[in-house]
């Protein structure tokens, strides 16, 4: 069996799909596969559809093989292609987190606030047009509730902070949780002699630090052998990650503070992150130029920014 260069084995069934968002090595989804029933949990945008249907096809999977569509949440990055995707799957269901579950059954509302921060131009390239899922294809997951794949136990649980339509899901086959991005970002290119980096995402407009925080301390308390991160791939040594990321988030939360009535906040805010990243990654024993670093996190830097000024402004 050959499987194409995006899409990479983990193990116990798990395999990981670049879905090719901005850049390789930037945007997974999962595919479980299990005695010939298969499950994703996250689908990437629009556009990496046929790169999932490619990864089923080379592992020899049915489109009707498709019992599970599991986005993490509804941004668009992760959800975004789950109706295009179900459009092809017959036997699949979405499994979604309450708060999100109406987005993915009609999603103009989605597609409009995704517009509002990113504009048209980006929304057309990046993204396309959003398809809705028929409602009875859909179903609502329940905090601590347990679906099962061909036997396999797949468990939700509520973890608010990043989103408040955030749920992540404990697979106790691989003991590792698809963590969507609760467990924030980890990036291979800044990998170390020391493993992973990772620090955590603020995208708007749901952002709560504290919220954050028990999330990120109830997964940990699972003990898991191992993250999947949507962005990007899987991570072990989950304590230390955790210790750096939670380490991070209250940086970034005092730092926030202090910017709060800055004159050009926003600008503030991304000179003051990056200076918190910079400062983190070389302590890490990242060699990598800053200007290598500010263009590999151009993008989070622009949207955490906007996030924590939405958590500032906040009644």
């Amino acid at each position: 069996m050959t499987l194409p260069d995006f899409v990479r084995p983990l193990g116990h069934g798990v395999h990981a799909i670049d879905t090719g968002f901005h850049r390789d090595a930037f945007d997974a989804a999962y595919l479980i596969v299990e005695r010939g029933r298969a499950a994703f949990v996250d689908t990437g945008t629009n556009f990496a559809v046929p790169r999932l249907l490619a990864a089923l096809d080379a592992l020899g999977l049915a489109r009707d093989a498709v019992d599970w569509v599991i986005p993490t949440h509804v941004h668009l990055d992760h959800a975004g292609g789950v109706g295009t995707l179900m459009q092809q799957l017959p036997a699949a269901r979405a499994l979604v987190h309450p708060r999100g579950a109406r987005h993915m059954i009609d999603p103009s509302a989605l597609y409009q606030g995704a517009l509002a921060v990113y504009g048209q131009e980006t929304m057309d390239r990046e993204y396309g047009q959003l398809v809705g899922v028929p409602a009875e294809r859909v179903q609502a997951s329940t905090d601590g509730g347990t679906v099962e794949l061909a036997g396999r136990p797949l468990t939700l649980i509520d973890t608010p902070g990043h989103a408040k339509h955030h749920h992540c899901l404990w697979d106790e086959a691989s003991r590792g949780w698809f963590t969507g991005d609760t467990f924030g970002l980890s990036y291979r290119e800044f990998d170390t002699a020391r493993g992973a980096w990772i620090l955590p995402t603020s995208t708007p407009v749901q952002f709560e630090p504290d919220a954050l925080r028990t999330s990120v301390e109830k997964l940990i308390l699972r003990n898991p052998d191992c993250m999947y991160l949507t962005h990007f791939g899987r991570v072990h040594d989950v304590p230390r990650l955790g210790d750096l990321m939670l380490g991070l988030l209250d940086r970034t939360v005092a730092l926030s503070r202090r910017l709060q009535q800055a004159a050009d906040r926003h600008e503030a805010l991304k000179t003051g992150l990056l200076d918190l990243y910079l400062e983190s990654l070389r302590s890490h024993g990242c060699t990598m130029a800053d200007t290598e670093i500010v263009r590999l996190l151009a993008i989070d830097l622009e949207l955490n920014a906007q996030g924590i000024a939405v958590w500032l402004d906040r009644p």
